[in-house]
């Protein structure tokens, strides 16, 4: 199978065909999700918590993550591999320059940064250097103790017009793709309407141009899931069988339902 590029998913959102991204953290899972179909894996920093057992995405290492993207990448042959960069690894342009290329060199096709609008000069420090970028905004897991807990983000019109601000800002920075987290359907919607690159959604509805679970959730190995995740392996005999319905889920528009969204 062709290999999936950057230039693929802009096709892929011009031409409205859902995206299918799922995380991932070592060769044998990429192996599996590429035979599925999977457009792009994430190497999420969730491995601190659904690998390394901790309440927070706050203990991962850049370390860490280049070891994760380095497995997912020898058992990945044609999706679009897209890896986090830990809490605290891009506080400044030249950190971020510095743990960008350890990931990219590791095999990564994109680095995600969680934030705000104090990404814009990172995302063009990144984006100059031939790194691309997929902002990542809304509920941002390392912020989580800034939040108050893992919260649902841009509820009032105050939240929702900051939001939107920041998407086109974060565009216009550079940022090739966006992440939104645990945000209303309907801005989900409004913000995906009016930025011209992919955006990304878990927990953020059904209009956005791409859809994003944690392996873990969607296999159902989660006791205490969240509000957005669909256990796929419900009524499958195989995790390969589980990944395939969780894309064609996706790709035919049926995940997510409005069971799994937050509506204002």
């Amino acid at each position: 199978m062709k290999a999936v590029t950057l230039n693929t998913l802009k096709t892929m959102k011009q031409q409205g065909q859902k995206i299918a991204v799922l995380t991932c953290y070592d060769a044998t899972f990429a192996k599996v999700a590429n035979q599925a179909n999977v457009d792009a894996l994430l190497i999420g920093d969730t491995l601190g918590m659904v690998l390394q057992g901790n309440d927070s995405t706050l203990p991962v290492t850049i370390e860490q993550m280049v070891y994760h993207t380095t497995c997912v990448n020898k058992g990945s042959d044609h999706a679009f591999i897209i890896a986090d960069m830990p809490f605290m690894s891009y506080s400044s342009p030249e950190l971020a320059l510095k743990n960008a290329a350890l990931l990219m060199q590791a095999g990564a096709h994109m680095v995600k940064i969680e934030g705000d609008l104090w990404l814009s000069e990172i995302i063009k420090q990144l984006t100059q250097n031939g790194v691309p970028v997929c902002a990542h905004i809304g509920l941002t897991p390392q912020a989580v103790h800034v939040f108050g807990g893992f919260k649902v983000q841009g509820k009032t019109e105050e939240q929702a017009n900051h939001l939107l601000n920041t998407a086109k800002q974060l565009e216009h920075a550079g940022a090739a793709m966006l992440l939104l987290e645990c945000v209303p359907s309907n801005l989900a919607t409004n913000i995906s309407q009016s930025v011209s690159i992919p955006v990304i959604g878990i927990g953020a509805g059904a209009e956005t141009d791409a859809q994003v679970l944690v392996l873990h959730d969607m296999l159902g190995l989660n006791d205490k899931p969240a509000k957005f995740v669909r256990n796929f392996m419900q009524d499958k005999t195989s995790i390969q069988e589980a990944i395939e319905s969780y894309v064609s889920a996706v790709k035919d528009g049926s995940f997510p339902a409005k069971e799994h969204q937050y509506i204002y």
